[in-house]
């Protein structure tokens, strides 16, 4: 279960960017905090409710200083490291670094001051919207500097400043430090000002600690996971958030349970506020480096629920830990959330109004769901998946699909899914993307409401999801709890929910989903259980066959297309995260989609011409793509 350095190149997308730190504070320390340790500024966790500066007569003036400061991001007495923060003069440092925000028109002054003894920084970001570029102001040890800019156009933009010279490196094994502690939020509101909101921005600090494990702070708004803030809300709330990537890894950014509707995106140099009627939904928003988005959502249903990355690494004991400890086979099984996740996680808990009963449910679907473990196969370090009882036989206790089976279920009809574990040890099935209550979502020991939360499914025990599906679409579900093991092991599935009197046809729907073999170097991508490519998919001339595509390896972009030689053919796009898309969005496009760890996406491919095409998937800098002919007759 150790972490492998190598993968925080996959991470580090779309261009591996590096950070070559001058020499005095690059190796900053990590240790535990002793009555010893000497005086230091003490980093505040900036939660992104109050404004930095002042605000006279249309000008926004705000001091800052860069400095070392002593930053917690897990328990104010667990790991600490020695870091460059940002602050406002006569402030503590604060991570994100301060929050800029004003209306558009705005002038903004802002001086930096560098009171690092050994390093120039450089300055990023304090510009006017939209930019060509984010521009850089170097700043020598001892010095400021001041820069003055129109706030520009309305959107959700950030700064930061960077000890040493950002350089482009493609050269995958080479790692260099991480020090994206020192970027921040800048919104730009409309003249009419905005409703109530929310910032969350994510911050990594990370380097090696030595020649086989990475150790690193994954934060949001200055904390990690479990010590990260509790979004309160009520049923019926509309929440409205800015999301801000400050690193320079993706992040696909994944809600439990609900839909948001993603309003606007922005690539740091501008942003894009989609019209009404291309407004989307998503349960995964995959967000660049520098990248931000603004989603709005509304709870209907009351419980305990998660908004996290979905790159595994991010998320997992360890790995996303200051200490970079490898986790105990304990706590990968723990029923304490707590424990058994840590990183870019926040918890959400909804309040249910007094008085609501809950709904009855009759004419209810039964299924069996057996999680099997049988002989290994390939590069993974066992074969373990779900087995749907079909008829009247129980599986076999060592049949295995990898894939799992494909569940299909109807929309609007209640299911019970009792899930039986066959395993020599706990696990958890979340259902990825679904709309269903907080109890079946299945983070144990989160998952919920008090009183009563979700357990992980022991050995030998079984747990029944009970679920009423609203909307047709893909979906899947898969492990949630010792996540880079039981998923790379094959431990997931897709779900397919259809239109009442409709069915399933695989001969014209085609489920293509990737996962991992085993956590390998580079990592082997499975596309259906399998790194070969499948039987031909046979079409007539004229035929529209629809495509669903899945991704849910541990981490690393997948582009998903349909070509014909080398050329890009067209499709029609129909649906994203199970949602189908806005009617203004539904036209025909290049048949290409890269698709971010956690995220689904429908195409409808209507074939033209007799001939062959075909389906690859792989990452953009991969030579090796899985492929399928299309024989078109």
């Amino acid at each position: 279960m150790r972490r492998k350095p190598y993968l925080i190149a996959f991470f580090l997308s779309p261009l591996l960017l590096t950070l070559t730190a001058e020499p005095a504070f690059a190796q900053a320390r990590l240790a535990k905090v002793s009555a010893h340790a000497p005086p230091v500024a003490i980093v505040k966790a900036n939660d992104n409710t109050k404004r930095a500066g002042q605000l006279r007569n249309g000008i926004l003036t705000v001091r800052l200083v860069v400095g070392m400061a002593r930053w917690y991001p897990e328990s104010p007495t667990g790991p600490f490291v020695d870091v460059a923060a940002i602050g406002e003069e006569g402030k503590e440092p604060q991570i994100p670094a301060p929050l800029i925000r004003v209306k558009t028109g705005t002038t903004i002054v802002a001086s930096i001051r560098n009171t690092l003894a050994d390093s120039t920084i450089y300055v990023r970001g304090l510009v006017e919207r939209p930019a060509a570029s984010l521009d850089s102001v170097a700043i020598p040890p001892g010095q400021s500097r001041t820069v003055r800019f129109k706030a520009g156009a309305p959107g959700t933009y950030f700064y930061m400043a960077t000890p040493g010279i950002m350089k482009l490196r493609i050269l995958p094994g080479d790692e260099l430090p991480e020090r994206e502690q020192l970027g921040g939020a800048l919104v730009v509101d409309p003249e009419g000002g905005a409703p109530s909101d929310r910032i969350f921005v994510i911050n990594i600090w990370g380097q090696r600690k030595d020649s086989k494990s990475y150790t690193n702070a994954v934060a949001i708004n200055g904390k990690t996971w479990p010590f990260t803030e509790r979004v309160l809300a009520n049923v019926g709330d509309t929440l409205r958030w800015h999301v801000v990537n400050a690193s320079l890894r993706n992040h696909p950014m994944h809600l439990h349970g609900f839909y948001f509707r993603v309003d606007a995106r922005g690539t740091g140099k501008a942003d894009t506020v989609y019209a009404p009627a291309k407004r989307r939904l998503g349960v995964t928003e995959d967000l660049s480096p520098g990248h931000t988005m603004y989603m709005v959502w509304s709870p209907d249903r009351a419980g305990n629920w998660l908004f996290h990355c979905h790159i595994t690494f991010h998320v997992f004991p360890g790995n996303a830990q200051l200490t970079g400890a490898l986790p105990s086979e304990h706590a990968l099984h723990s029923v304490d959330a707590g424990v058994h996740m840590s990183g870019l996680v926040l918890g959400i808990t909804v309040e249910e109004p007094r008085g609501l009963r809950p709904e009855r449910r009759t004419n209810v679907r039964k299924l069996r769901l057996f999680v099997n473990e049988g002989r290994r196969r390939g590069f993974a370090p066992r074969a373990i998946g779900f087995v749907l009882q079909r008829d009247d036989r129980i599986p076999a206790m060592d049949s295995v699909e990898i894939p799992g089976s494909v569940v299909v279920v109807t929309r609007n009809e209640p299911t019970d899914i009792t899930i039986v574990n066959r395993l020599r040890e706990a696990t958890s099935i979340h259902w990825h993307g679904i709309e269903l209550e907080s109890l079946f979502d299945g983070v144990s020991g989160w998952s919920g409401n008090p009183g009563m939360l979700a357990p992980t499914i022991a050995p030998n025990d079984s747990f029944v999801a009970r679920l009423t599906l609203p909307r047709a679409g893909t979906f899947m579900y898969h492990t949630h709890l010792n996540d880079i093991e039981q998923l790379t092991s094959g431990l997931y599935a897709p779900m397919i929910v259809l239109e009442p009197g409709t069915k399933f046809d695989p001969a014209t729907d085609h489920v293509f989903i990737a996962g991992w073999d085993g956590e390998r170097r580079p990592p082997l991508i499975l596309i259906n259980g399998d790194s070969a490519t499948g039987p031909p998919i046979e079409m007539a001339v004229g035929a529209t066959h629809r495509f669903r595509f899945i991704n849910i390896g541990p981490a690393v972009r997948l582009f998903f297309a349909i070509r014909r030689g080398a050329d890009v053919v067209t499709w029609r796009a129909v649906a994203k995260d199970g949602a189908d898309l806005p009617p203004a969005s539904i036209v025909t496009s290049p048949a290409i989609r890269r698709l971010g760890v956690g995220e689904m996406y429908d195409a409808e491919f209507t074939a033209r011409e007799p001939g062959e095409y075909v389906v690859t998937v792989g990452p953009p800098d991969s030579q090796l793509r899985y492929k399928r002919k299309i024989i078109v007759r």
